[in-house]
């Protein structure tokens, strides 16, 4: 049977920890390392409905995206949201593995399920930050070409919100018809130029600032915001069938409590 650390070393085959960023605190967070698995969650987030459901199910670990830990913890009580969400976790001796960045840029990761769920040919990378110790290239953000020719900004955003199941997708039509898209997961708003440097007419991503849609139409760019859960959320699927493969003792669940919180009218 498998024990908490077998896990962590296998996401960390093929979403390295060493290749996060900087900022980031992706890794083992909560636990023990030697604890046997019989269950595993997967989930985007650790959130204390999720905690609830990982003690519900019988879990001995949850395999999230976004660290339960993230800015530094001074304290843990039940007066904040965090100390909450922690004390359930340890009360009840689950177990917390979070690949962040790390998973961002892997390839296979958010930003590769995201692209091949946007129907995206011909996909490749929009950044490469460098090679892992084996080798692989990674980096944040993917580009392809979109699945039917001659869409216009606003057809693309409808089908982008449909394959994403976003309550809403923001966008602003640059004057140009999607052909070569950029995707990145998450809050990408910063790589409105690489997307232009790679010759992407439009740039699916979320989080984004009012003055980055006036840029974008200044520069011609169909821009895309399709919220953060449904641009990163597209990645759980995928991980948890990775990883029931690779653990076929270990039963793997998807979180069926946790969705996207903004709903739109």
């Amino acid at each position: 049977m498998a024990a908490v650390k077998d896990i962590f070393q296998f996401v960390d085959s093929i979403a390295p920890f060493e290749t996060q960023e900087g900022f980031d605190n992706a890794g083992f967070l909560v636990g023990r390392g030697g604890r046997e698995v019989r269950k595993v969650l997967v989930a985007l987030d650790i959130t204390l409905e999720v905690a609830d459901e990982a003690v519900s199910q019988g879990a001995e670990l949850i395999l999230a995206h976004h660290p339960v830990i993230f800015q530094p913890v001074q304290s843990v009580t039940d007066g904040t949201v965090t100390g909450r969400v922690l004390l359930e976790l340890l009360e009840h001796g689950v177990a917390a593995i979070c690949a962040h960045t790390n998973l961002d840029a892997a390839h296979g990761g958010v930003n590769g399920c995201l692209a091949r769920t946007l129907e995206l040919g011909e996909i490749g990378q929009l950044c490469q930050a460098g090679v892992d110790a084996k080798g692989r290239p990674y980096g944040i953000g993917r580009v392809g070409l979109v699945h039917r020719s001659g869409l216009t900004a606003k057809e693309y955003a409808a089908f982008v919100k449909e394959k994403l199941g976003s309550s809403c997708v923001r966008y602003v039509d640059g004057g140009r018809p999607v052909s070569r898209v950029a995707v990145g997961g998450g809050a990408c708003g910063s790589m409105i130029e690489d997307a232009l440097a790679a010759g992407c007419d439009t740039f699916v991503t979320s989080d984004l600032k009012y003055n980055q849609f006036l840029d974008a139409k200044a520069l011609g760019l169909n821009l895309m915001d399709a919220g953060h859960f449904p641009t990163e959320n597209v990645v759980c699927e995928p991980l948890a069938r990775r990883l029931a493969e690779a653990f076929p003792d270990v039963e793997v669940l998807l979180s069926q409590v946790h969705c996207e919180v903004c709903g739109a009218v």
